[in-house]
Formats: structure tokens, sequence, C-alpha cells
């Protein structure tokens, strides 16, 4: 259900159940986390998420919620698995819509290119989970407190456009076109050098002093 290509030093990782809505059991997020671990080691130039069919991921699978998935540790485990990634480029390519706890690898990558179709929405209000300890701050530095709190306080769904408007997704690409420009951003990196790489992630992550 987690499909891993390698062309050269670019890794694209597809979430393959669309009959599920690319829902999340703990087995599919713990294969996530160990392929993000496995590229820190690789130095890879890039690793790309998306998803098989109409949605990226409507996050866990709801039996496996119930169960506890809902607040496991292993949402964390992915998230920061990606976000430690300081030589390569990660990129969330949203061939749909982006719900629930599948916003932490997303919101964890360096950029976010989502399709016209994509909704976004996080829940947890109206089931009654906290969020992943990581997300609310990440969508805080993309969107500022106040959208973050209208997505997660107030529960409401994005569209593409209100999301890109935010700042939450960085470019909008139709379906088709989709895997083509992703490949296209991480020709520069694929190219260069991993120390290039990770001076260039340091140096925009910098406080100004």
């Amino acid at each position: 259900m987690i499909r891993l290509d390698k062309a050269d030093n670019i890794w694209t990782v597809t979430i393959d159940r669309p009959d599920k809505a690319n829902s999340l059991t703990k087995a599919m997020l713990t294969e996530l986390a160990v392929i993000a671990e496995e590229a820190q080691q690789a130095e890879i130039a890039a690793l790309i998420l998306t998803g098989e069919g109409k949605v990226f991921s409507a996050g866990a699978d709801l039996d496996e919620a119930r169960a506890g998935l809902a607040t496991d540790d292993v949402w964390e485990r992915l998230s920061g698995a990606i976000a430690r990634l300081d030589g390569t480029l990660t990129i969330a390519a949203l061939n749909g819509t982006l719900a629930g706890g599948a916003f932490g690898m997303a919101l964890a990558c360096d950029l976010r290119i989502a399709v016209p179709e994509a909704k976004f929405f996080y829940p947890v209000m109206k089931l009654g989970f906290l969020p992943q300890p990581s997300d609310p701050a990440r969508m805080r530095a993309l969107i500022g407190p106040a959208r973050a709190k209208m997505v997660l306080l107030a529960g409401q769904k994005l569209t593409a456009d209100e999301a890109l408007s935010y700042g939450l997704v960085d470019r909008l690409v139709p379906k088709d076109e989709l895997a083509e420009c992703v490949q296209n951003l991480c020709t520069d990196c694929a190219a260069g050098q991993p120390h290039i790489r990770r001076g260039i992630k340091a140096l925009c992550a910098a406080e100004l002093t």
C-alpha cells in the first residue's frame, strides 16, 4: 500500500490505497517513516510524497483510529523524519484532498504542490482528538496563528484557492501536469551537491539577527 520508486537520487513515495481514500494504517505510517529515515542516510536530492487516485490521504484508517492510532507516536516519527531531511528537497505532491493526520507529513515538507480540486481539513475538534504535537506549530509558521485556529479549532475546510492564498500550498497545478511539475522542481537539486543543499536549507531556516 506504500509504493517507492527510486530514480537516481530522487525518490517518489506513493500512498496506494485509493479504495480507502488512501487512509493510513500504523503499518503504512511506519513504512513511510522508515523510508524517510533511509532517505536521510542515502543523502538523496529529493523526496516526493504523493497519492494514488483522487485523494492524497484522508488521514487515519477509521478502525485503527478508534483503536488508538489517532494518538500514536508514529505520526510524529514520520513528520519528524521528513523535517530532519536537511540535505533533501521534500515535496508533497497533493493529487487530491489532504485531511486529518495526513497533514503532518505534508506540513513537514519543504514544498506543497496541489491540484485545484483538492480540499484541506483537519477535523480534530469534531472527532475529539488533539492534533499531532508538531502540526499546529508548522501550520502556524505557514499560515499564521489565526488561520491555523480557523482550521484546527473552527474546523473549517479550505479550498485549494484558499490554501494557496493562505500559504498552505505553494502552487496549484492541473492533475495531468502534477508529476512533471514536481520533477522539474527537483532538477537543480538532483544536479547539485549534498553540502550545498544542506547549506541552503540551513540558511532558509536561520533567524535574522
